[in-house]
């Protein structure tokens, strides 16, 4: 994808589009993301300008805090030639009891597209279902498809393929997890989830895992034996263990994920050659240890730069 005609296939194919779940992606359409990304990284890199958005804007509405999604976000539409403009609850009518479905008809008059980050799912569905321009989840207390589709494109850049790979996630049954599932069965990839008891992945999801699975031959499979996940695993994958809006169970979470550290014991399981993946924030000496957070395998620092460039290439194909 080195050429203008080549994103306006990839735009008029997918324009309009709203890019809620991993999982309303086809493999082919998450390829073409992932290529699409590549080569926007690639220009940005080399100084070469690629404002396909020129005159747009994106209205950015945070009801959870962030520093890679905004920044990410408002950073890809400058470089696109568009504009963003951040949204806080505070900020809005939103906050002041105007329904979310009027808020999305009125933004959907002025902007181009909206990136929403939430909790409830049901909120950015809402919106979705009421605004008449794209709308992007910038994350849920259910998915974070924005940080899949930039772990994808990580891996397909580390590895050069998704063939014969086993992902581990070790860690709590969360938005990440449950993203994760649905985008490594999509891929073709092994994924192993170890969690600890009473914080599963939800069952819906795992089936819907399963189901993808059975087309790609992908191996979906959820333990509460983290060494038994990442028994020979290509990619090491944690999140912290206590998520926004959890804070109130932060002791008792402590103690039920006490054997689900990612530490030096741990990765001795894994291909020598696998790749340590969190989306970050991290909190160091928790649920991982800074000698593999900062070790030689660790990729997450691109991980958290390619936020930017698969953004980027969802924005250029759906506004």
């Amino acid at each position: 994808m080195s050429n203008p005609m080549a994103v306006h296939n990839m735009k008029s194919k997918l324009q309009g589009k709203d890019f809620l779940r991993v999982g309303d992606f086809t493999k082919e359409d998450l390829m073409d993301f992932i290529h699409l990304a590549i080569n926007l990284k690639n220009k940005q890199k080399m100084g070469e300008p690629h404002r396909y958005l020129e005159g747009k804007t994106l209205a950015m509405i945070f009801e959870k805090s962030s520093t890679r999604t905004r920044v990410s976000f408002e950073t890809g539409m400058y470089q696109l030639g568009g504009t963003a403009q951040f949204l806080s609850s505070s900020d809005m009518q939103l906050g002041n009891g105007e329904t979310v479905a009027d808020t999305a008809r009125v933004l959907s008059r002025y902007v181009d597209a909206i990136m929403i980050r939430t909790f409830g799912h049901e909120i950015v569905e809402e919106v979705a279902d009421n605004a008449s321009i794209p709308v992007i989840n910038g994350l849920t207390d259910d998915a974070h498809p924005c940080q899949v589709l930039a772990d994808l494109m990580t891996i397909y850049e580390e590895k050069g393929s998704f063939d014969g790979l086993k992902l581990a996630y070790v860690g709590d049954g969360n938005n990440m997890s449950q993203s994760l599932i649905i985008g490594c069965a999509l891929m073709g990839m092994d994924c192993h989830v170890a969690v600890p008891k009473g914080y599963e992945v939800k069952q819906t999801m795992i089936d819907q895992a399963k189901q993808v699975a059975t087309q790609t031959g992908a191996e979906i499979i959820q333990t509460h034996d983290p060494k038994e996940a990442v028994k020979d695993a290509d990619i090491i994958y944690t999140d912290v263990w206590t998520s926004m809006g959890f804070e109130a169970e932060q002791e008792v979470r402590m103690k039920a994920f006490s054997g689900f550290q990612v530490n030096e014991e741990l990765i001795k399981g894994a291909k020598d050659d696998f790749l340590f993946m969190h989306c970050l924030p991290a909190k160091r000496e928790v649920e991982v240890t800074s000698a593999v957070l900062d070790g030689e395998n660790s990729v997450v620092f691109d991980q958290a730069e390619n936020r930017l460039h698969a953004q980027k290439a969802v924005l250029v194909s759906i506004v």
